[in-house]
């Protein structure tokens, strides 16, 4: 259904919240030149305890003509895990394990959280088109593909606000998330990750999230994974 985890340590994007100018502490443009670097905003992971631990998925999205060259993270707890989703193929490399967007996945293992997000960051390098893949000699084995399409809503909460995302007519929603973040310049603390309230409904193919926004402005992502219909 999609690519295999690579651990690293319409869409519908909003630039002002992506596109800045990466943190010094970030290596998501070492080594590569030229490169537009792009941050997210401070994405809350959950810190339930159940087993598996459950996690928190943000997509960021380079600039039209670019891909993603390089990644890093911030985090605020160092048991914050962080990965990516990443696509097969080989070499493993810009254009062919990752694409214009990507998705961070992220859980909290250890036992004594204390407000855990972290803000994903990535390094967009102009597009130069994929590597390509050897077709295999058996004819009823196929190398893994793309089978599965995300339509992703990224907004502000401003008061009330509602962001829904829906896969098309002739498409089945076969998985979906939320996220929740803040695009201040410091990690938010629990008091300021409380006061936004989400509620989630889940349709057919669609999902949309209902925020409330008490104390600033938050920023929700929710995203449709859909499978079928013609690319």
């Amino acid at each position: 259904m999609r690519g295999p985890l690579i651990v690293a340590g319409g869409l519908a994007t909003l630039a002002a919240l992506t596109i800045a100018p990466a943190a010094g502490a970030t290596n998501e443009c070492r080594g590569l030149n030229p490169c537009v670097p792009v941050a997210g905003p401070w994405v809350v992971v959950p810190t339930n305890r159940s087993v598996p631990r459950p996690q928190v998925q943000y997509q960021l999205t380079c600039p039209r003509n670019f891909i993603v060259g390089g990644m890093d993270a911030e985090l605020t707890d160092p048991s914050i895990d962080v990965a990516f989703l990443g696509s097969s193929g080989a070499p493993v490399s810009p254009g062919v394990s990752t694409s214009r967007a990507v998705v961070f996945v992220a859980a909290y293992v250890g036992d004594r959280p204390s407000a855990p997000t972290f803000r994903p960051h990535i390094g967009c390098i102009p597009a130069t088109g994929g590597g390509t893949r050897t077709p295999t000699g058996v004819r009823k084995v196929t190398p893994p593909g793309h089978p599965t399409t995300r339509r992703v809503v990224t907004g502000r909460v401003r008061g009330q606000s509602t962001f829904a995302a829906v896969c098309r007519a002739d498409e089945q929603m076969v998985g979906w998330y939320s996220a929740k973040g803040f695009g201040s310049a410091a990690p938010p603390d629990a008091p300021m990750i409380a006061s936004v309230r989400t509620k989630t409904t889940v349709g057919k193919r669609s999902v949309s999230v209902v925020a409330r926004a008490g104390r600033g402005q938050g920023i929700i992502q929710v995203g449709a994974i859909c499978a079928g219909g013609g690319r």
